[in-house]
């Protein structure tokens, strides 16, 4: 089993794809192609993929039953001990404005016993 999930990608890759694998739903292509077959479409879709990303998956003869590959995303597969696992990079905290000076309105009324 092979699926090769598409974003932001020419319309023409998806085309081509419908060649060889199903399109269940937009840039979700799923098949069954033999190895040499599910290379060479990894192959084109990482050529023609342009500034689009795209996962492609399949299943293998492994511990977690499947194995996968990235192009152009953020997150990265990695191994550990014979599993496939994802990295994703760090979230950079959120530049936030400074907190206002001085005292709230409600901490006012609370000071000053005013309700």
């Amino acid at each position: 089993m092979t699926i090769i999930i598409l974003t932001n990608c020419p319309a023409g890759l998806r085309g081509f794809l419908t060649r060889w694998l199903m399109e269940i739903s937009p840039g979700v292509f799923i098949g069954g192609p033999s190895a040499r077959i599910r290379q060479a479409l990894w192959d084109e879709v990482q050529q023609y993929a342009d500034t689009g990303r795209a996962l492609l998956a399949y299943s293998t003869n492994n511990e977690q039953g499947f194995t996968f590959e990235t192009h152009d995303h953020k997150w990265h597969p990695i191994d550990h001990e014979g599993l496939t696992l994802i990295r994703r990079p760090k979230a950079r905290p959120a530049i936030t404005s400074q907190p206002a000076t001085g005292w709230s309105k409600a901490s006012k009324r609370r000071r000053y016993g005013k309700r």
